[in-house]
C-alpha cells in the first residue's frame, strides 16, 4: 500500500511512544514519520515533516497540547490533530476542540478504536471516546445556569494571576505541577477570549471575577 497515512506521535513519555510505534506498525495503512516529547518540538516536526494525523498529549512540561495545536494549525490548518489523553475533565475537552483538534480520545481506548479514529480525522470526520461523548451530551442537557466560564481550578489560578503571582508561585501555592499551571493558563485565556496573561487579568477585574 503506498498511501498511508503519516502520523506524529507527541507525547513526554517514552514508552507511549514506544508502545504506539509498535502499535500503527501493525496496520498497514498507518505510518508513524516522527515523534517528540515537548509542543515545541511538535511545531518543528510539523513544520518540516508535514504529517497527516498528530497524536497529541496536552501535558507536557514546556507547553500545554492545546497552546501546541493552536501554533501548529496556524502553520498548517490541514493538519488534523487528536488529543490523546488520560483527561476527561469538561473544560479540558472544551479548550481541545476549541483550538482546533478534530479528535479527542482516552488512552485507555483499544487499538482498532485508535486505528480507526486517525482513518476517520484523516478523512475530515471528528472522533471522540465513547467517555466523551457521553459526558458532552450530558453537558448539553444540562439546563442549570452557567454561572462562570470557568472551572473552579482555572478561577484558583485567575485569582492567584490577579495577585501577581507568577506560574511557578502559582503550582507551589496550588502543589500542582508547572506544566498544569500552563495548561490552565492555556484554558483560561482562549475562555477568556484573550492573547495574554495582562488582558485577562485587567478582564476579570473589569468583571469582578
Amino acid at each position: 500500500m503506498t498511501d498511508k497515512i503519516r502520523i506524529l506521535v507527541v507525547d513526554d513519555h517514552q514508552m507511549l511512544r514506544h508502545g504506539l510505534a509498535g502499535l500503527l506498525s501493525s496496520f498497514e495503512d498507518l505510518e508513524m514519520i516522527g515523534e517528540c516529547k515537548s509542543g515545541q518540538e511538535a511545531i518543528r516536526l510539523a513544520s518540516t515533516l508535514q504529517p497527516d494525523v498528530i497524536l497529541m498529549d496536552l501535558m507536557m512540561p514546556d507547553m500545554s497540547g492545546v497552546e501546541a495545536t493552536r501554533r501548529i494549525l496556524e502553520i498548517n490548518p490541514r493538519t488534523r490533530i487528536i488529543a490523546l489523553t488520560s483527561s476527561d475533565e469538561k473544560a479540558v475537552v472544551s479548550a481541545a476542540l476549541q483550538a482546533g483538534m478534530t479528535g479527542y480520545l482516552l488512552k485507555n481506548v483499544s487499538d482498532t478504536f485508535l486505528a480507526q479514529a486517525i482513518r476517520s480525522v484523516y478523512h475530515g470526520k471528528r472522533t471522540l471516546s465513547p467517555e466523551i461523548t457521553e459526558a458532552l451530551i450530558e453537558s448539553a442537557l444540562d439546563t442549570s445556569p452557567v454561572v462562570h466560564p470557568l472551572s473552579e481550578r482555572e478561577r484558583e489560578v485567575l485569582r492567584l494571576m490577579v495577585r501577581g503571582q507568577n506560574n511557578n508561585e502559582i503550582a507551589e501555592i496550588l502543589a500542582i505541577s508547572h506544566s498544569t499551571v500552563k495548561f490552565h493558563v492555556s484554558g483560561i485565556l482562549s475562555k477568556m477570549g484573550v492573547k495574554n496573561r495582562v488582558e485577562a487579568v485587567k478582564l476579570a477585574i473589569e468583571k469582578g471575577w
